[in-house]
């Protein structure tokens, strides 16, 4: 079964800090829309205190259980790309390690589950027409969660904190319980 899909390049950037302790950052430069085949990392731009890295080939697919996702995506005033990526453990071909994206999504969802397992998550602003794409995905799929209504308080019987019925004393003397 093929899901709905599009195909990305993300870009991520590496750029030269003034700090003893740390000599550069990564950050995630930007994800767009690119049909090419899979390929390792590209070398866009050097500067000397900036380069940009290019990772072609990332597929983000549309699920229908993820809807909610989705649709949390669209809702909000700037709908995005998620990036999940981590550093090689090992030199490729730069001098050092690289910064590799590994996954590509538009689900908060995922995106929550990745930050929750303290991986490295970024976004950038998705652009209108894969908002659009998103959006009809969504509406296609997501049904909202029916509201069960809550009873109120005063209604619900009443438990002691290990869950077992309690009731209210009065200043009404108890029946059978000897003062004395």
């Amino acid at each position: 079964m093929t899901r709905p899909n599009v195909q990305v390049a993300v870009v991520m950037r590496r750029d030269v800090l003034d700090n003893p302790w740390q000599s550069h950052r990564w950050s995630l430069h930007a994800v767009e829309i690119d049909d090419a085949p899979a390929a390792g990392p590209t070398l866009l731009q050097d500067d000397g205190h900036t380069q940009l890295w290019r990772y072609a080939g990332l597929k983000v697919e549309l699920y229908s259980h993820d809807a909610e996702g989705y649709y949390l995506n669209i809702t909000t005033p700037a709908p995005c790309w998620f990036v999940m990526w981590r550093m090689e453990e090992e030199p490729g071909l730069a001098d050092e390690p690289l910064a590799r994206p590994e996954i590509v999504t538009l689900s908060y969802h995922d995106a929550g589950r990745w930050l929750d397992a303290q991986e490295m998550v970024e976004q950038v602003p998705a652009p209108d027409e894969v908002v659009a794409w998103m959006r009809a995905f969504a509406e296609a799929h997501y049904v909202p969660e029916e509201k069960k209504r809550k009873r109120p308080v005063s209604f619900q019987p009443l438990q002691d904190r290990f869950g077992q019925p309690a009731s209210v004393s009065t200043n009404k003397p108890r029946k059978g319980g000897g003062h004395g």
